[in-house]
């Protein structure tokens, strides 16, 4: 064989066993995982309120909140006291200005994008009642422990009639009786409830049956 079609022919068998090699290093290779898409991060009302309420104290020194209340998704229902998405308000008298923190921990497409932020800054007047801030160390009672005693005071029924009734959570002072209330509410809104249960945020003491 001449010289010049010996040396052709070892640069051929060089290249196959080459892509040979290839083949193999590549077969050995396990398939990358796909990244699974992150599932909703569920939190009680106070748990979620700690997250927000540094950020609100970033906007004013001053701030203090006047209500904590949870916002339904399809991520849950509300039935163990927790919910992926709370929106806290909070005043400040120096600014005179009250602001709105959401946390989300939802995956649903439609649900503000997840951790905090904040919501329009809007006057704010210290007479008004439904705006009348409280100091945080009122907050002693989750919504958990909320819900657990409305659960003895006519929850329980409510849900064994109907399981697929949501549970909703506001929190805010109630200046009439001088105290941090907690209302668990059977149903979208406090409007439609089938049952709201008023429960006292600092000690978890039973307050009233309100419908």
């Amino acid at each position: 064989m001449p010289t010049g079609n010996v040396g052709k022919f070892a640069l051929a068998i060089f290249m196959i066993l080459a892509l040979l090699a290839a083949c193999d290093s590549n077969t050995g290779k396990p398939p990358e995982a796909k990244p699974q898409p992150k599932g909703p991060e569920l939190l009680t009302g106070r748990s979620a309120f700690q997250k927000v309420y540094i950020a609100a104290r970033g906007w004013a020194r001053d701030a203090e909140p006047f209500r904590i209340e949870s916002t339904a998704t399809s991520d849950g229902n509300g039935q163990d006291g927790k919910w992926a998405v709370w929106r806290a308000s909070f005043g400040s008298p120096a600014l005179r200005s009250v602001k709105p923190y959401i946390w989300s921990g939802s995956a649903t497409a439609d649900a503000p994008s997840r951790g905090v932020s904040p919501g329009t800054e809007d006057t704010y007047n210290p007479n008004n009642a439904s705006t009348q801030v409280f100091d945080v160390a009122f907050l002693k009672v989750d919504s958990d422990q909320a819900l657990a005693t409305a659960q003895k005071h006519g929850g329980d029924k409510i849900l064994e009639k109907d399981p697929t009734t949501i549970v909703n959570y506001v929190c805010d002072w109630n200046h009439n009786t001088n105290e941090l209330v907690w209302y668990v509410i059977y149903g979208a809104n406090r409007e439609s409830a089938k049952l709201t249960v008023a429960v006292n945020a600092s000690t978890g003491e039973f307050i009233r049956v309100e419908k």
